[in-house]
């Protein structure tokens, strides 16, 4: 697997930069970079110079404004032009409990014709943000953003969800999402999901 790890947005709902935000001691981007620490390739796509994260390559964001669908394209150009035909483990800074174990699981859906791998939360809808995309998905992700699309789960093509109960087995906060201050509260007392 390639690691790519999303960290450009404006943090609107947060108030101030999410990346940067600490959980346990530790910012929301080293949590999340440390459940990708055992990719060979690990990409940070997010503004030039923002992040420093040892051993991961700064990708700039080919189109920046353009959210995690923007930061998905740049991450499949540069792991094809690093890798070439590659799976990308594509996550961002708001997902803080992917753990090593949710990405093997993830790897472990992958079957000859898909595209794209995403788990299922516990109300059963597919979460393109912690999901695995292969570089063939580069076109369809392009010409999506040409026509001004911005929503990344459209970006799953050739898809296979991960159940919810397989997922909640290894590890069961992997998908709680802090978006805002109180999020990140709830997830510090450990009152989520």
């Amino acid at each position: 697997l390639v690691a790519a790890l999303t960290a450009g947005g404006r943090s609107r709902r947060f108030g101030s930069d999410k990346a940067l935000a600490r959980l346990e001691g530790r910012t929301l981007l080293s949590h999340v970079a440390a459940s990708l620490a055992g990719c060979p390739l690990r990409l940070l796509v997010a503004p030039p110079g923002r992040y420093a994260l040892p051993g991961w390559l700064p990708v700039p964001d080919t189109r920046p404004g353009e959210g995690p669908l923007g930061a998905l394209e740049a991450a499949l150009l540069a792991a094809e032009g690093h890798a070439g035909p590659s799976w990308v483990a594509f996550a961002g800074v708001d997902l803080p409990r992917l753990t090593p174990a949710y990405w093997a699981l993830l790897a472990g859906a992958r079957a000859p014709g898909v595209r794209s791998v995403l788990a299922l939360d516990a109300a059963g809808r597919a979460q393109p943000l912690g999901a695995l995309y292969h570089t063939a998905l580069r076109p369809h992700v392009t010409a999506l953003l040409d026509t001004g699309e911005r929503r990344l789960r459209l970006a799953a093509h050739d898809a296979v969800t991960v159940p919810w109960e397989a997922v909640a087995q290894v590890s069961p906060q992997a998908l709680f999402n802090v978006n805002t201050p109180a999020d990140l509260a709830a997830l510090e007392m450990g009152s989520s999901q």
